[in-house]
This record gives structure tokens, sequence and C-alpha cells, in this order.
């Protein structure tokens, strides 16, 4: 693959991954970008992840390869009026929204169709800007293209590359498939975690018991819920037909459950468990999607000095890198005060043996 010129409209948490993505995996890869956020443009120059700070959208945008759209949707339409006059015939316009068909519409108003492929990185953090940015966000994950019907086949093949070349998994579909299915897996979710939240904040106590013990899989199913407000309330707004659909499909069979839990019908409420089981356990199975498969093990240690960093240390010695490290605090759903996250299923297993040679118990899940 030829050096390629990249220039990013917004260089967030998105934007700023995939540049660092790009500088990774294709270091010759001359990067540009604008964001109104001149504090990250610097930071992302001083880590020589971008090659030139643009003020503005200007005349730098014309030599670009692609371009990616990565501001908040609801500039999509000024910033896209903008490049339309500095679009070279061969620039391959994409974007990096979970919402396809307002972008779409807009492109076609525009006559842009046959430069367009839309594009959503399935990844995420409920952390934001481009502080939080890091390459391997994309590793992985999937990464959905919804090409305009215009777009030469050769161009959309050469995305589809440049996906892949920078460790996603590229999956094309139409953009009204592509918002029905986000809504389902991802849109849908968020509402429900923070719903969850609210419901708890209005139900406790004066002395907030339920928060202070809010922990285990509460915490686990509603980490979501830290995530940006005003994306979220983008993205219900752009993707309203579809959420709302899904979310009243939702009410009604939430209103199933409570009719099985008020009669006391043990088989169904097995039967409601137990399908859910099975359907979530097969998605561990798989290395990538919306819920990424987990290499980890819980650890019993010692209440005393010392004890964490013995254990870093140790597996360090072994030249076993940790992905993520915290104390359960709550012991509700899983055994072993120390929760380890590792990076893949053999420095997993290799954790595994070089703990137990030393005496450390240790719970798989």
């Amino acid at each position: 693959m030829s050096a390629l010129t990249c220039g990013f409209i917004g260089l967030g948490l998105i934007g700023g991954s995939i540049a660092k993505a790009l500088r990774l995996r294709l270091p010759d890869t001359k990067l540009i970008a604008y964001d109104i956020n001149a504090a990250s443009l610097e930071l992302a120059k001083k880590e020589k992840v971008i090659d030139q700070i643009c003020p503005d959208i200007n005349d730098a945008f014309r030599g670009c390869d692609y371009i990616f759209l990565c501001a908040p949707v609801s500039h999509n339409a000024e910033n896209l009026l903008t490049l339309k006059s500095l679009l070279s015939p061969d620039t391959i316009l994409t974007d990096v929204g979970s919402v396809k068909t307002g972008i779409h519409r807009q492109i076609e108003e525009l006559h842009l169709q046959s430069q367009f492929i839309g594009g959503h990185p399935m990844a995420g953090s409920e952390r934001f800007g481009y502080q939080n940015a890091k390459a391997s966000l994309l590793e992985n994950a999937y990464y959905i293209l919804t090409p305009s019907d215009e777009v030469p086949s050769e161009k959309v093949d050469a995305y589809r590359k440049l996906v892949e070349t920078i460790g996603a998994i590229p999956l094309v579909l139409s953009y009204g498939e592509h918002d029905y299915v986000t809504a389902a897996i991802s849109h849908l979710p968020h509402v429900v975690a923070a719903s969850l939240v609210n419901l708890v904040k209005s139900s406790d106590s004066e002395d907030g018991v339920m928060k202070m013990i809010a922990a285990g899989g509460f915490k686990d199913i509603t980490r979501i819920a830290s995530s940006s407000p005003e994306m979220w309330q983008q993205i219900c707004l752009t993707n309203a037909e579809n959420i709302s659909k899904l979310l009243r499909t939702y009410m009604q069979y939430l209103g199933g459950i409570a009719d099985y839990i008020d009669g006391h019908e043990a088989d169904s409420l097995y039967s409601f468990f137990e399908t859910a089981r099975n359907y979530r356990e097969s998605f561990i199975s798989a290395p990538s999607g919306p819920i990424k498969a987990e290499y980890v093990f819980t650890i019993d240690i010692a209440d005393k000095p010392g004890s964490i960093a013995a254990i870093a240390s140790l597996l360090a010695m072994h030249d076993v890198s940790i992905k993520n490290i915290g104390i359960n605090h709550n012991r509700e759903l899983a055994e072993g005060a120390l929760r380890i996250e590792f990076y893949s299923q053999d420095t997993l297993a290799r954790a595994e043996e070089i703990m137990t040679e030393h005496g450390y118990k240790i719970h798989t899940r």
C-alpha cells in the first residue's frame, strides 16, 4: 500500500484512536487534523501522531486520500458544505458516527455519493476526548462500512483493506440495516443503563444505602451510563425511530417478565434466565463484536501492604503483561479479592500457571 494522506475533521476519542492506529500500522502516512480543541491538536502533534495542525478546514485537505469526519454529528452538515469545494475527485469521505441515515441523506443533498463510504468503528469507552485515544481501541473490533451505491467497488475494497490494516474487522451493511442493528445492540443498552442508574437515584434512601453498595453486577451493567451525555443525546435524536421502536418492544417484554414474577411462574422464570445465559455465552466465544472476549481471573490475596505489588512484580518477572487490574470491593458475583485481565488466552494460561506454582489460589470464570 503506497503512502496515504489522511485528514481528520475532529480528533476526539475515535478520531484520535484511528489516527494513532494509522501512525502505528502505516507509519509513512501523512496525517493532518482540524479540531476546535487546540490542546488536543497540540498534544497529537507533540506525540507525533499528526504531521500538520490545520487552524480551519482549508486547502490542506485537498490532497487527502481519505477524510474522516469525526466531529459531533450536529456539525456534519456545516463541515461537509465547507469541504465540498476542497475535495479532490479521488478523495474518499468517511465518518465515524454511530447513526448513518442522517449523514447519507446529507451526502445525497450535496451530490457526493460517489465519494462517500460511511464508517462506524464498533469500539469506544466511557471516557472521551483525544487524551483517552489509543491505537489498540480498534483492534479486533467490528468496523461497519456503509458505502453509497455510487462509490466504485475498488474504492470500497481499498477502504476495507485499510480497516483491516489498522487491526479492525470490516463489515459492509446498508445504512438502514446498520441503524436498526446498532439501535438494538448499542443504543438501547445505553438507554437502559442510564435508566437503571436514574431508577436507583430516585429510589434510594436519604442516607444513600443503594449508592453505597452499588457494586458488583450493578456497576458492571451500568458502566456505559458514564458515557458522554451530549453524544447519547444526539444518537437518540438522530436514530429516534429505531430506538423508540425497540424500546417499546423491550418495555412490553419487561411487562411479561413482571407477570412471571407476580404469578410465581417458576418454569417461565427459569426459561427466561436460561435462554439469556445460553445466548450470552455464545457471544463470549467470539474474538470480537460488541461484547468482547475477556481473559480474566480473580485471585485471593492477603489484606496487607505490598500484596498487589508482589503479584504484579511476579508476573512482570516472567514477561506477562497485565491489561487491567483491580480490587473486587464487592464479592457478590466473583470469587477472589483481586481481578486481573490479560491481553490473550495464552497470557492468561501462562499467568494461571505462574500464580499456581507460587501458591496463589485463583478463580476462573
